[in-house]
Order: C-alpha cells, then structure tokens, then sequence
C-alpha cells in the first residue's frame, strides 16, 4: 500500500508492518504499545518529547545526538558506555564523592 501527500489517522492493531518504509512522514502524537521495533533504523529524527517505559534498548546506539535533558532512571546500566568510558565506573566514582563541585 502506497500513502503519498495525504493526511490519514491510521487504527493499527495485530498487524504485521515489518519492512515499511517511511521518508518525511509526521508521526507525532502516536501511541505505541507492544510494538516490535528491533532491527529499526532512524535518522534525521526529531524525538524530542518522547518517553519510552518498559522498553528493552539492550544494543542501542546514539550518535550525534542531542540529549540536554535527558534522564534515565531506575535503568539496567551494565556494558552501557558513555564516549567509551563504562556508566557503572561513572557512577560509582560519583558515589564515592567525586561529583562536581557545584552538584
């Protein structure tokens, strides 16, 4: 199924759209639930806004991002790496009260 130059507000469920292709598409407002997205690739991406809950990023690269406010909280961190250096060292050097000054 081809959609080009229109406006439609699409009611997907059980179904199976692995493959699609979308080029200069307005997705915002969406809603996702239990949605299979492995595999997927993105760019040019404006993701600001989002949320994500109970999602598996296990593999996740992000290159060239904008993440100022961004948070992670109560997250699985084991093997995540920041420019190269290990979260979990990250952390724990903070912990043992190597913070920034001004924290």
């Amino acid at each position: 199924m081809r959609i080009e130059s229109q406006k439609h507000r699409l009611d997907v469920q059980h179904a199976d759209l692995s493959g699609s292709r979308f080029d200069d598409v307005n997705l915002s407002g969406g809603d996702f639930h239990n949605v299979n997205m492995s595999g997927c690739s993105f760019d040019d991406l404006n993701m600001s806004g989002w949320r994500v809950h109970n999602v598996n990023l296990a593999g996740l690269k992000i290159d060239k991002a904008n993440l100022a406010g961004a948070s992670i909280v109560d997250a699985r961190l084991e093997g995540a790496t920041i420019e190269g250096v290990a979260v979990t060292d990250l952390l724990a050097y903070w912990r043992a009260g190597h913070g920034a000054k001004d924290a």
